[in-house]
């Protein structure tokens, strides 16, 4: 248990740098050791000779960064591997259209209104999912529709959009290239990630 006194302001505030230090320590660095991180801290608050020179430091950088990136290049492998088969096999399936561009949709529900074109701007309800079906976006679940420009949202969308007529309800099923590409979107979507919206064409409001 620490004898630390951290009533003061200036414990409390020291010991908030060192908890911000260590969470991020621990989020880029698996292998990340807290006693030799504590001697490194300690020599370098105190003035003490460096224990380890910058080289070896640099060095150990550089084979952790790689490490780093290794973990990365197989995480983004299996997550457009996993992208690829889904579609592949959901590309088989009755009632399922596949575009030139890769789209994959499923009509739920055909409108007989107007069809929205590039500069339209439109007002939808959709539910956005992962493949493992996490939802990860819905403007059902806010009770509220939302509006935009068809030509302003990922590709997959304003290919779809350009297609339904309103009153239409579709299931889209988006590939990677088609929605947030080699770098996902936030902490939700990864690199790689196909996608699956369910999307209700409500209105063009212009």
């Amino acid at each position: 248990m620490s004898t630390i006194d951290f009533s003061s302001s200036a414990a409390k505030a020291s010991y908030g740098i060192g908890l911000q230090m260590g969470q991020q320590l621990k989020k880029v660095f698996n292998g990340v050791t807290l006693q030799a991180a504590l001697a490194g801290i300690e020599d370098a608050f105190n003035g003490n000779e460096e224990r380890v020179g910058h080289e070896d430091v640099n060095a150990a950088f550089e084979i952790i960064q790689q490490q780093i990136q290794a973990e990365e290049a197989e995480k983004t492998t299996k997550l457009a591997s996993e992208g690829a088969a889904f579609l592949a096999e959901n590309a088989t399936r009755e009632g399922i259209v596949v575009t030139d561009s890769g789209l994959q949709y499923q009509v739920l529900q055909q409108g007989d209104g107007a069809v929205p074109t590039a500069r339209s701007v439109v007002r939808t309800h959709y539910r956005g999912t992962l493949l493992d079906g996490t939802e990860f976006d819905s403007s059902y679940r806010r009770n509220e529709p939302t509006e935009f420009p068809v030509g302003g949202v990922i590709a997959g969308w304003t290919e779809a959009l350009q297609k339904m007529p309103v009153g239409s309800k579709w299931k889209l099923f988006i590939p990677h290239n088609l929605a947030y590409g080699e770098r996902g979107a936030g902490g939700d979507i990864g690199p790689y990630q196909a996608l699956i919206f369910e999307i209700e064409l409500l209105d063009i409001v212009r």
